[in-house]
C-alpha cells in the first residue's frame, strides 16, 4: 500500500491569482495517477490539501503565505445568535443527503449561482461537462445535501466524508432566495452532520485574510488555523 511518503508531487507552472489580483500563484497536486486511498486523502487533507475534482492540492506559493487551510473543531462549536436567527428562518427545508449525480435541477440551480455570484470568475460560463466533473466524478467519498423548502430546491452542499470529518467542498443555491442565508445554512448543517458521526472537524478550504470572499469562514469560530506545519486553535473575537 502507498503511503503519503511515497507519493508524487508535481507543480503548476506560475499563473494569476484567483483571489488577489496583484499576485501570482504556483499548485502543489498530488500524482493524478496515483491510487489515493481514503485514508490517503484523510490524511493529506489533516496537512492542508485539498479537493477540486480528482485533483488533490495546496497553494505552494514561495513568496506568499496567505492561503490558509482552516477547519471547524465541531465538539468546541456552539451556535451564535446569528445562527440561531437563520435556523428559524429556515424551519420548514428538509435537507436529504443523495448520491452526487448530475440532472437538470441540479445544473439549472448550479448554473444561476454561478452567472448571479461568480460571473467574473473561472467558472463563468458553467457547463454541465464542468458540473460533473468539478462535483460528480472526483471521489467516492462525496456527498450530495439537499436542501428543500416546500419541495424546490433551495441549495446543494457538496462535501467529502474524511476518517475525521467532513470536508466541505463547494455550495450553490437559489441566488433569489439569498435572504434565507443558504451559505451558512449548509455550514451549520455540515457541523450538525459531523457531530451525528461522531468525527471531529468540518474542513472549510483554505482562508485568506485580504480576500472578503473568504471573510465568512471566521464566523464560525472555535476554528483551526493550519500554520507552519501544525494546527492552531482561533478562539472567540
Amino acid at each position: 500500500m502507498t503511503s503519503l511518503s511515497e507519493l508524487r508531487f508535481f507543480t503548476t507552472p506560475e499563473h494569476d491569482c484567483s483571489y488577489l489580483d496583484d499576485r501570482q500563484a504556483i499548485t502543489l497536486f498530488v500524482d493524478p495517477l496515483a491510487k489515493i486511498t481514503t485514508d490517503m486523502y484523510s490524511g493529506l487533507s489533516a496537512v492542508g490539501f485539498r479537493r477540486s475534482g480528482d485533483h488533490i492540492y495546496r497553494p505552494y506559493c514561495q513568496a506568499c503565505a496567505a492561503c490558509i487551510p482552516v477547519r471547524i473543531p465541531v465538539a468546541d462549536f456552539t451556535l451564535k445568535r446569528r445562527h440561531n436567527r437563520i435556523i428559524n428562518r429556515n424551519s420548514d427545508v428538509v435537507v436529504k443527503q443523495v448520491a452526487p449525480c448530475v440532472n437538470e435541477e441540479y445544473f439549472n440551480l448550479y448554473h444561476n449561482y454561478i452567472d448571479a455570484r461568480h460571473a467574473d470568475g473561472d467558472m463563468y460560463p458553467a457547463e454541465i461537462e464542468q458540473f460533473e466533473s468539478f462535483l460528480v466524478l472526483g471521489r467516492q467519498e462525496a456527498i450530495f445535501f439537499e436542501f428543500r423548502a416546500k419541495g424546490d430546491l433551495l441549495a446543494v452542499a457538496v462535501a467529502d466524508k474524511l476518517n475525521d470529518g467532513l470536508s466541505a467542498i463547494y455550495t450553490f443555491f437559489d441566488p433569489e432566495k439569498e435572504k434565507r442565508s443558504p451559505g451558512v445554512l449548509a455550514v451549520i448543517h455540515l457541523i450538525e452532520e459531523t457531530r451525528r458521526l461522531s468525527l471531529g472537524y468540518v474542513y472549510l478550504g483554505y482562508w485568506i485574510k485580504q480576500c472578503q470572499k473568504m471573510a465568512y469562514k471566521m464566523d464560525y469560530k472555535p476554528i483551526e488555523l493550519y500554520v507552519n506545519n501544525r494546527w492552531v486553535p482561533i478562539l472567540v473575537d
